[in-house]
């Protein structure tokens, strides 16, 4: 008696010959989509459960796959779990040692259903998953914000535009504006979630199955809010996948925009800040340095990710229905994806725990730029000049105060009174960084009570 082949791939009774070793080295995906195999499990047991429940296979039939399943489930936790090369993919690995240990009932699993609806089901629980943890690190982050916002509230710093000195805001105004991106990037994720959570097991191969199935019984044992509604369509599409890294890409945008200003703020150019030292590292020749090394490589890894959107985009561009080989290609930058942002939400909620701030520095660096000269120009609108007016004036107050190498605060009052006669005594609490400040009391300004204003509305919803 001929032995059999066990390495024979279970769809390959149309061929006459085997691939060749690199063929099966260049198709298979085993390497990256075991990660998938508990969500596989968690997709089979519910396709099971519904084949018993429409008859289309014996509740004797389903005990031995749920058995069967749960002991795969149990060897993949342990790590014990022997992933081959020779069955391509996560869903072949598991059917194939499904069968070897219950026999015949292993092989009924898959009625009326193919690998194309599966492996778009295993990617959205996945996916799924992923989304969910990843809105949570982002509230943590959130929190870490709001924490250094609070303690830093009436802390004086220059805001920029163009990267020079431009008005008075203070820090925890300028901390509060990442929570505002992140609570954005949050909203995208929750949006995006909505819509990767239909069902697409059913749509089977492309054309759904002729088996009886009842596919709203398997959604709402997985927990989809619905059944994807065109069988073409739910093997093919990977909006999800693309929509999540947006989501990442512009989520990494903000941090690496968040990282600049750390970079620029710690290094002692502006010395605005100090980065913990578990977060930094040395040179090896300039014994000195102290390198922003997290920041850097937040910044960094922006790329990585907005490369992924980009590739993901281009490997859907073009492909005609249903589905195709090149969707193997979603999985490892998905994956990557999402282990970038989770590792850079967890490393930055704790780095912002070490940040301190240098008071003094902030305070000082605002003075340097007549970072009230928009308040003196503003002072005068009241007065009743005009506004196109007041900025000539006082721009030709600033050339003075340059001229003088002081502040506009320094100039004495008949110096002002030279630049327009509406100037008075009452013109100094307008020109200091404290009046500057209070006096942008309205929603969304950076006075005192309208940042305190801000940071109790966050903390409130973080303890929703």
């Amino acid at each position: 008696m001929a032995k059999k082949d066990t390495k024979k791939a279970n769809w390959s009774g149309r061929f006459n010959e085997p691939v060749t070793e690199l063929v099966k080295r260049f198709t298979a995906s085993i390497g990256f989509d075991q990660k998938l195999g508990l969500y596989d499990i968690e997709g089979s047991m519910a396709h099971a459960e519904m084949l018993a429940a429409q008859k289309i296979i014996s509740q004797k039939d389903l005990k031995s796959i749920q058995s069967g399943l749960k002991n795969i489930e149990k060897e993949i936790l342990a790590g014990t779990f022997k992933w081959s090369l020779d069955l391509e993919d996560v869903h072949l690995n598991i059917e194939k040692r499904l069968t070897d240990k219950i026999g015949e009932a292993g092989k009924k699993l898959h009625t009326g259903r193919s690998r194309n609806d599966q492996v778009a089901t295993d990617l959205r629980l996945w996916l799924r998953a992923t989304t969910d943890e990843t809105i949570k690190k982002i509230r943590t982050l959130q929190l870490s914000i709001v924490q250094l916002a609070d303690k830093y509230q009436k802390t004086i710093m220059p805001g920029f535009t163009h990267l020079q000195v431009a008005q008075p805001v203070t820090f925890g105004h300028h901390l509060m504006a990442y929570y505002e991106m992140l609570q954005r990037d949050l909203s995208r994720f929750e949006d995006a979630r909505k819509r990767m959570n239909q069902l697409p097991l059913g749509a089977a191969a492309l054309a759904g199955t002729s088996y009886p199935i009842d596919r709203n019984k398997v959604a709402k044992k997985l927990k989809f809010d619905g059944v994807c509604e065109n069988s073409l369509d739910a093997v093919s599409d990977r909006d999800f996948a693309i929509e999540f890294t947006f989501a990442a890409s512009l989520l990494m945008t903000h941090l690496s925009r968040f990282s600049e200003e750390l970079i620029l703020w710690s290094s002692p150019m502006f010395g605005f800040v100090e980065i913990a030292d578990r977060f930094c590292t040395g040179s090896s020749i300039m014994p000195q340095k102290k390198n922003p090394d997290v920041p850097e490589l937040v910044r960094g890894k922006t790329g990585r990710v907005t490369g992924h959107l980009m590739g993901l985009l281009m490997l859907m561009k073009a492909q005609p229905l249903a589905y195709n080989k090149d969707n193997q290609e979603d999985k490892e930058p998905l994956f990557d994806t999402a282990n970038t942002i989770l590792d850079v939400l967890t490393i930055y909620a704790d780095m912002l725990k070490g940040i301190t701030a240098h008071e003094k520095n902030m305070k000082d660096a605002t003075l340097k730029g007549y970072a009230t000269a928009t308040d003196l120009a503003d002072y005068l609108v009241i007065k009743g000049v005009a506004f196109r007016d007041a900025h000539e004036i006082v721009a030709k107050a600033v050339n003075a105060a340059i001229k003088k190498k002081c502040d506009l605060s320094e100039l004495k009052l008949d110096e002002l009174k030279k630049f327009s006669k509406m100037i008075s005594n009452d013109v100094y609490s307008h020109l200091t960084l404290e009046g500057s400040i209070k006096s942008r009391n309205h929603i969304g300004g950076t006075s005192f009570d309208q940042v305190k204003k801000s940071i109790d509305k966050a903390k409130k919803a973080l303890k929703k």
